[in-house]
């Protein structure tokens, strides 16, 4: 009688161990529902914006810029390459580690709907079907980032005067510039900019606004 009731418990305990065991990978499972708009606001070395996304104008964008976000992939996050009265760029992860795995992560092109005009944010990319982490801030109306199918998912709403603030002083990067060497960018992260590039400003912080 003992051996049977102690089988029993053993039974119960299997059967509960599987219930929450589902429960969990359910849990995980939750695909996380990205708001048609939603705001982020960027916490940086020259002070504060925020970004409304609209799903509207790049669905696989916004998509995208949620995920990275909602993992403080931009914590730290250099703008390694400001070009005054054109753009700011910045989305490479602090630790190379991480950022060697998702910059080619990549996601389909969406259609251009909006014009990069000054205060939108757009991904980089280097040919068809290639955004994946990297984002630049229109410091100006960019028409001809238009013609080229950049496409701008997200404004600044507040702060708008704080991108143009960003240091600048290192100019575009090699072979066209002097000073930053791309390849190293991608491939060593902050642990190549911090020490050579001390007057980078960066992103301390990137929150989703509870609307």
């Amino acid at each position: 009688m003992k051996r049977s009731l102690l089988i029993a418990l053993a039974v119960a305990l299997a059967v509960v161990a599987v219930v929450v065991g589902w429960s969990m990978r359910r849990k995980a499972e939750v695909k996380v529902v990205v708001p048609e708009t939603y705001r982020v606001k960027f916490e940086t070395t020259q002070g504060n914006f925020v970004v409304e996304v609209k799903s509207s104008w790049a669905p696989r964008g916004a998509n995208r810029f949620h995920q990275l976000v909602r993992m403080g992939y931009y914590t730290e996050s250099r703008f390694y390459r400001v070009l005054g009265g054109f753009i700011a760029q910045f989305g490479v992860h602090r630790d190379f580690n991480v950022h060697d795995k998702w910059r080619n992560y990549f996601i389909i092109d969406d259609p251009r709907i909006e014009k990069n005009v000054r205060g939108t944010l757009s991904f980089a990319k280097s040919d068809r079907n290639t955004r994946a982490t990297e984002v630049f801030i229109n410091l100006k109306d960019n028409p001809q980032l238009d013609e080229e199918s950049f496409v701008p998912f997200g404004r600044i709403v507040e702060g708008i005067d704080i991108p143009a603030k960003l240091y600048s002083g290192y100019g575009e990067m090699r072979p066209e510039g002097k000073f930053i060497d791309a390849g190293r960018v991608e491939g060593e992260a902050n642990e190549y900019l911090e020490p050579r590039f001390p007057k980078l400003d960066y992103v301390k912080k990137a929150t989703i606004l509870d609307r």
